[in-house]
């Protein structure tokens, strides 16, 4: 399966942006998927989760009140709804899915947990 990013661009800061992951197979299910993004010079960091199943969500604290995970499960689709961006958001965003039901929520921040990985999209904040 492939999953699908894209969404991202160039906005001013305290703008929004939404991005979208969708996966090539209709029939793919997945346990957790999430958004990763890496800043230029950084390390990839986990920013948002959703279990596709349940819904429950779970965030990095910088993005705590300013960024919304979401998912139709009909078109089998995940989305970031990015509010109140800021130049430090600036990174490649990167949708992620994880198929093994062992792993709980403790473990979702892990780039390790995933499985599938999508092609990432540039999302770039102007001050």
């Amino acid at each position: 399966v492939q999953l699908q990013a894209c969404g991202g661009g160039l906005v001013q800061a305290g703008g929004s942006l939404r991005l979208s992951c969708a996966a090539s197979e209709r029939s793919f299910s997945s346990h957790v998927m999430g958004w990763f993004r890496q800043a230029p010079g950084k390390e990839r960091e986990f920013v948002a989760a959703i279990m596709w199943i349940s819904g429950n969500t779970y965030y990095t604290d910088s993005v705590k009140g300013r960024f919304t995970i979401s998912r139709d499960m009909a078109k089998n689709t995940m989305y970031l709804q990015m509010n109140l961006l800021k130049p430090e958001d600036t990174a490649v965003y990167s949708c992620a899915a994880g198929v093994r039901t062992y792993y709980s929520s403790i473990y979702y921040f892990r780039t390790s947990t995933y499985d599938y990985w999508g092609r990432g999209t540039l999302v770039t904040v102007s001050s």
